[in-house]
């Protein structure tokens, strides 16, 4: 969760960067592009994958993503039922009881195979139980989150647990497991801190029973010659961690204030300015994924994109929404159920 109430910006208009900045995507049911043909092209060429329709990429929202590939699911923070706690109405209720709608879940989910966890405030994790009981699918976080999972009832022999440096090889799709930070306020203060090396004497049932549990990060790539996309569930990281992973695609949390020493350039320049920036958890996401995403308002989405164009003025920052499928080369497609 990217939490700092005090910090309040003017919204600027992104649209200020044009359309060669700036890509927002289609309607859905289309596969817009993420990857240029070119640049897919070469990295099969170097490693003798396919270079067209390898992968599908649709944001579930906050920091959540769905990649599908070759007929199978990665989910990553998949927080779908998205309820009110008051942190967008005035102050955050920590007694907010947790809830999950499975109908709504079914629609978005698919049938992953793999659901990855970043951490576990309940922006991230409230839907992963219900995901993990119904679907099966394996879920690799780390150890609060193993243990918040049990206390859920969830198969412990379902979950794996990490703690970075971690290199999955799940049958041709390859997950590196990052360490990472969780960002911070301006107080330069962690949100709910704490970890768990035990389940919970109780089933949890209020936002202020799910504690960060440490953060990571994950690159997940599609087959021996990507794409690879980076993925943030907070927006802080270790420099030392995630220098050489230079991802195709890099899914960036954006900052709600200014606490880390100059984030946006030290990471893009650690990942070796990726082709892709895709920004995330800049939406609230106490409203339905059925409605256009809206901008919490203390992030400051275009300085964002402004830092990132500076610092790499060859990336291309594709600003998402939740009703488009992207693909990662230049041909159309059809979002899956």
């Amino acid at each position: 969760m990217n939490e700092d109430t005090d910090v309040q910006r003017p919204q600027r208009r992104i649209q200020a960067f044009g359309r060669r900045a700036v890509l927002r995507g289609a309607a859905i049911g289309a596969a817009a592009p993420l990857l240029s043909a070119a640049t897919t092209t070469a990295a099969a060429a170097v490693h003798g994958a396919p270079a067209a329709g390898s992968a599908s990429f649709r944001w579930l929202g906050t920091s959540g993503w769905r990649i599908d590939a070759g007929g199978r699911t990665v989910l990553f923070d998949p927080y779908i039922t998205r309820f009110r706690t008051g942190l967008f109405d005035g102050g955050l209720k920590p007694d907010t009881k947790l809830r999950s709608d499975p109908g709504l879940v079914r629609e978005h989910i698919g049938r992953p195979e793999i659901v990855l966890v970043s951490h576990a405030h309940w922006d991230h994790i409230a839907d992963v139980p219900y995901i993990a009981k119904s679907t099966g699918a394996r879920v690799v976080g780390t150890e609060t989150t193993f243990h918040l999972l049990v206390a859920f009832g969830v198969d412990p022999d379902q979950i794996s647990v990490v703690k970075g440096g971690e290199v999955l090889d799940f049958d041709g799709i390859t997950v590196q497991v990052v360490p990472s930070l969780h960002s911070r306020n301006k107080r330069h203060s962690y949100f709910a801190p704490g970890t768990l090396n035990a389940p919970p004497p109780t089933v949890p049932e209020t936002i202020s029973d799910l504690p960060e549990g440490d953060t990571l990060a994950f690159q997940v790539t599609v087959g021996s010659g990507g794409p690879s996309a980076f993925l943030m569930g907070a927006s802080d990281f270790s420099e030392q961690a995630v220098q050489g992973l230079s991802p195709d695609l890099a899914m960036v949390a954006v900052p709600a204030g200014t606490a880390t020493f100059r984030y946006t350039s030290r990471l893009l320049r650690a990942l070796d300015r990726p082709g892709v920036v895709v920004p995330v958890h800049w939406d609230n996401f106490e409203e339905p994924l059925s409605e256009p995403p809206r901008r919490d308002p203390v992030m400051d989405l275009s300085g964002f994109a402004a830092q990132v164009h500076r610092e790499s003025p060859t990336s291309r920052i594709v600003v998402p929404d939740y009703r488009t499928t992207y693909g990662a080369d230049m041909r159309a497609g059809t979002s899956t159920p």
